[in-house]
């Protein structure tokens, strides 16, 4: 059985399992995260400290008065951790897949950054420095759309700086074309 007939089996599983507590928690995660980032929610938030000021002199700045908002705010701070949490890990790995696929497809890329994030610190030490070296290889090119992939990156740094300048030369040349061709209707045409 191939890979990719077992993964649409998982997806078609999944799918069918939307009701579980897991998939509930993830919309409610989702919607409160949404909710929480808003301006509405960081106005609720801000009424609610202001309010909690304005009561001080009625509940004459007890120590009863200051645990409210300091439980309210513990409380809600150790539960936005966790769900903000987890739709952090979800985004992060959308956006991993993502960048995955762009890898996948992109022939001079290394496939070997595919996985990139089980690498160790030490690993992504190494790696970041051979990206340091590309980006000043890029700044000798002097050329924005120069990008280089892991396992050949001074080749293809020389192979993309003479495209893109072959790529100018032709523009230049079909301007200088145009103009002459121009120029030169004009002068059939006083």
């Amino acid at each position: 059985m191939s890979l990719n007939s077992d993964l649409q089996k998982e997806v078609s599983i999944l799918q069918a399992n939307k009701k579980g507590v897991k998939a509930k928690f993830e919309r409610f995660a989702e919607a409160v995260t949404r909710a929480v980032g808003t301006p509405v929610a960081f106005f609720v938030a801000l009424l609610v400290v202001v309010v909690w000021g304005i009561t001080g002199p009625i509940f004459r700045w007890s120590d009863t008065w200051q645990l409210v908002i300091n439980t309210g705010t513990t409380i809600v701070t150790f539960l936005m951790v966790f769900l903000i949490q987890q739709s952090q890990n979800k985004d992060s790995l959308a956006l991993q897949l993502k960048l995955n696929e762009l890898i996948a497809c992109e022939e001079r890329a290394s496939n070997r950054l595919i996985d990139v994030e089980d690498l160790s610190q030490e690993e992504l030490d190494v790696l970041k420095k051979f990206y340091v070296k590309l980006a000043v290889l890029a700044k000798e090119g002097d050329d924005l759309h120069t990008s280089h992939s892991v396992d050949d990156a001074t080749d293809v740094n020389h192979a993309k700086h003479s495209y893109h300048e072959k790529r100018r030369q032709e523009r230049l040349e079909r301007k200088k074309q145009h103009e002459q061709t121009n120029g030169s209707s004009k002068q059939l045409n006083p």
